[in-house]
């Protein structure tokens, strides 16, 4: 069975649907979570790696970390088709067209520079320039990641309109728009599971965001399955 497509016109779904979501995310993820918890691990890995990069990490890796979260969007197509997880998803966006992959980059871009916006207006750090900046505390990090988690929701669904429905740049965007537009409350609700998960994640020195990485991914994927293309995973 192919992957859903995405209408031109997203629906409607009620709040409870988001506890829905993460339900479906928790039943795919127990299938694989060894493989799983392998991608979050090269995410998160990927990130890291990049970051340390003198002068061009932090630019580096938001714009390919990126590419590589989303292998975990079209493991999860993958698996709730039925077909096994591999590790090779990791690397499997980077095929994409130019058109789709400038969308995935900038669609990241515009959360980076929400979290970085905060970043400055709150501590006066420029995330660009040094994002382990001493000035720093583990309670403005909390702020950036909850900025970065909200400021995702209007664009939630541009790397799997453009990777699984092959939308067009203008038309991915819109999309994701209209459905965001139609479903403030949920993916409201959504932002709020997916800020605490992370904090979980980071609660254990980061290391719990190798399994939350794919578990909200899993989530966003059954999230734009139920809006965009109205079959809930199952």
């Amino acid at each position: 069975m192919d992957a859903p497509h995405c209408p031109s016109a997203p629906r409607a779904v009620p709040l409870t649907r988001a506890f829905a979501w993460f339900e479906s995310a928790m039943r795919l993820f127990k299938q694989a979570p060894g493989r799983w918890c392998a991608l979050g691990g090269i995410t998160l890995g990927s990130e890291l790696l990049l970051d340390l990069l003198p002068g061009i990490g932090v630019a580096a890796a938001s714009v390919i970390v990126p590419v590589v979260e989303c292998g975990m969007l079209l493991g999860a197509a993958a698996v709730d088709r039925g077909a096994r997880l591999e590790l090779r998803y990791a690397t499997a966006a980077f095929r994409a067209p130019p058109a789709a992959l400038a969308a995935i980059v900038l669609s990241a871009l515009w959360v980076f520079a929400v979290e970085a916006a905060v970043a400055y207006a709150t501590t006066g750090t420029n995330l660009l320039v040094d994002p382990s900046d001493v000035r720093i505390m583990p309670s403005d990090l909390l702020i950036f990641f909850a900025a970065a988690s909200f400021a995702s929701l209007p664009v939630a669904f541009v790397p799997l309109a453009v990777l699984l429905q092959n939308a067009p740049f203008g038309r991915a965007f819109a999309t994701s728009v209209r459905a965001f537009t139609l479903n403030v409350g949920p993916l409201f609700l959504f932002g709020l599971f997916s800020f605490g998960l992370i904090v979980v994640g980071l609660a254990a020195f980061g290391v719990g965001l190798i399994a939350v990485f794919p578990i909200l991914s899993i989530a966003n994927y059954a999230a734009w399955k139920d809006i965009c293309a109205g079959t809930p995973a199952s």
